[in-house]
């Protein structure tokens, strides 16, 4: 919203300054700290109110679990409220990727929030079936990448990029559309299977955000793209609002969310973010590369099904319980261990996604 003040500008005003992505993504992440700082002591209390026994705690997990009984969910309306909030005032309103990640976001949190809504209000952990989750899930993954596609130049739509290699597209016609929606399901419910300690999600997510925001304002931008030799995909570089005012958004949960946590993310942030992640991944064409920044949802996941194929095929178990950090915690280590182990983890992954656009 506030671009168009640039019409006010003669070139050489403090106008001029709304012009550049930089600015506006400095003004999206102060935006977005300062609305999940403000509104942060204000939700919690709406949400305790409200919640009464507040989340939930599963019987068959880890013990020491059991002392969080009675800290409220749904937390992420938090980062929701505050990206979107960053993303409306800072980002231009006539790019088609800024509302396409937006709906995604938005959309998956609207899942979340009724199986938050759903296990709050009936005091179980079922919620919403997984069958109907993930159906719904599918349907908005094919809106948006279809409207992905659509905007896409034409030499690339429903095609493939690769890493590393600079000049090779797999075109994957109408398959691209069902692979595209695997990546923005599949993210989705890897960053919901990984939020399961108190801070353990949204540090990953927002590092995952960050090399992703820098490959959306590399792509979007034909000096970056010709000296790395990258697909040039023009218009992405205003995501970089949109990911300012998750990591701003992420830091204001964060503050409330560290250990002990005085309230939980809930499906309405994991999904709502999750998804974002595979939406921009898409948007830019790098589906590929969100698999290597976003490696520890990847193992999160992974562990989730290799637990129970094995399981039942042969009635025992590779973890002591998955997803894989509820293994370690059953081995003996610390929750503050595990979180900032994975922290460096997804630090690493990150780099070495990174890494692949100058590999070429």
């Amino acid at each position: 919203m506030l671009y168009w003040l640039t019409a006010l500008s003669d070139g050489g005003d403090v106008f001029n300054l709304f012009r550049y992505i930089t600015f506006r993504a400095g003004g999206a992440f102060l935006t977005a700290l300062f609305f999940g700082f403000f509104f942060g002591p204000r939700l919690i209390n709406v949400l305790r109110r409200s919640q009464g026994k507040g989340q939930p705690i599963r019987s068959d997990g880890p013990e020491g679990h059991l002392s969080k009984a009675g800290t409220p969910t749904m937390g992420g309306l938090l980062i929701v409220g505050a990206l979107t909030t960053a993303t409306l005032f800072w980002a231009r309103w006539d790019n088609p990727y800024v509302w396409l990640v937006l709906f995604v976001t938005l959309s998956f949190g609207a899942i979340g929030f009724a199986d938050d809504y759903a296990k709050v209000s009936k005091q179980n952990t079922a919620g919403v079936s997984a069958r109907m989750r993930l159906l719904l899930g599918f349907l908005i993954a094919l809106v948006a990448s279809l409207w992905a596609s659509w905007f896409h130049p034409e030499d690339m739509q429903f095609a493939l990029a690769f890493p590393i290699f600079k000049d090779v597209l797999l075109h994957l016609g109408v398959f691209f559309v069902p692979f595209a929606m695997f990546v923005i399901v599949g993210a989705a419910n890897a960053v919901n299977l990984t939020d399961g300690l108190d801070g353990l999600a949204i540090m990953p997510v927002m590092i995952a955000s960050a090399a992703l925001g820098v490959i959306a304002y590399f792509v979007g931008n034909t000096t970056f793209t010709d000296y790395l030799g990258l697909h040039y995909v023009p218009g992405t570089g205003e995501i970089v609002i949109f990911v300012a005012g998750l990591m701003g958004g992420g830091l204001g949960f964060l503050w409330y969310n560290a250990p002990p946590a005085a309230v939980f993310m809930g499906d309405t942030g994991s999904l709502a973010l999750g998804g974002a992640l595979g939406a921009i991944a898409v948007a830019t064409k790098h589906e590929i590369v969100l698999g290597i920044v976003g490696g520890l949802f990847v193992v999160e996941a992974l562990s989730v099904i290799i637990q129970v194929l094995y399981f039942k095929r042969t009635g025992k178990r590779v973890f002591l319980m998955a997803p894989i950090h509820h293994h370690y915690e059953k081995k003996g280590w610390a929750e503050p261990t595990i979180v900032i182990r994975f922290w460096i983890i997804s630090l690493i992954l990150a780099i070495i996604g990174l890494a692949t656009l100058k590999l070429r």
